[in-house]
């Protein structure tokens, strides 16, 4: 019987970048899947304060060189690799020197939120799509952690929906604790429309704010991880509202509860975990 393939998408995962406890379950999940007997991929940006020299990056050559567009501009990839060696799992790094090439990730040095925080969250969902299209390899379940991957899911259901890569993916979407106030540039939902997409395609996406994201992502999202005990409560009702399977803040002994959840989606088995 074939591995199961489950790709994580996520803005952070230790040792590399650790700035909620989303950095703690990333790096813990897909391992406890990989001893399960799973294929892991595992994609997250390359923001400037990762030191390349000491997590040992380096640049996958045959996977570099494709340009991202974003609102009719053309944006260089980058895609490096460093290994867990505990873990026997490689991390692949989007990287691009206009968004990422920052000391700080996603404030700057005087805590204001980045304004093209949207472009960069655009890159970084299209851009790890991408990716996995040049690794010609098609994940069973792709599992999205925290708002910057928001726009994954609603690209795989509508844009790559037949594609060969992801036609067959199931999606879960971890919600955790919104981690801003603020809201993302205003175009985000039109600039965020790629090939084969039209606006209404976007629309949940309208507001930008950090509640949008997350119910926009649920929206698309084949199964939902409330992945924090201080969710909203708007956003908890819409997960409700949504009647999608959904597995409830409890982290586990060796993830079976995350194990269980994958194979009954990947079942068609949609049936709602407690």
């Amino acid at each position: 019987m074939a591995k199961t393939k489950l790709l994580i998408v996520t803005h952070e995962m230790s040792p590399f970048l650790e700035l909620t406890k989303i950095s703690e379950i990333t790096r813990q999940l897909p391992q406890a899947m990989q001893e399960k007997g799973f294929e892991i991929r595992i994609l997250m940006p390359r923001f400037g304060n990762i030191n390349e020299r000491r997590n040992r990056l380096h640049e996958v050559i045959r996977l570099s060189g494709m340009n991202i567009m974003i609102d009719d501009n053309d944006n260089p990839l980058i895609i490096k690799v460093a290994s867990i060696p505990a873990a026997r799992m490689q991390v692949y790094f989007l990287d691009n020197e206009d968004y990422f090439q920052r000391k700080y990730v996603f404030r700057d040095k005087e805590n204001k939120f980045y304004a093209d925080n949207d472009e960069r969250t655009i890159f970084f969902c299209k851009g790890a799509l991408e990716t996995v299209k040049k690794l010609g390899w098609a994940p069973d379940i792709v599992h999205c952690h925290g708002w910057m991957t928001s726009l994954v899911p609603a690209y795989i259901k509508t844009s790559y929906k037949n594609d060969p890569t992801f036609k067959n993916s199931k999606v879960v979407y971890s919600v955790y604790e919104n981690c801003f106030t603020e809201t993302l540039h205003a175009d985000l939902h039109k600039k965020a429309v790629m090939n084969n997409m039209t606006a209404d395609d976007t629309k949940v996406f309208e507001n930008a704010d950090s509640n949008t994201l997350h119910m926009g992502a649920i929206a698309y999202s084949d199964a939902v991880v409330l992945a924090d005990e201080k969710i909203d409560a708007n956003v908890l009702k819409f997960v409700k509202d949504s009647n999608k399977p959904t597995l409830a803040f409890n982290l586990t002994e060796n993830f079976e509860n995350f194990y269980s959840l994958y194979e009954e989606i990947s079942n068609d088995e949609l049936v709602s975990i407690a």
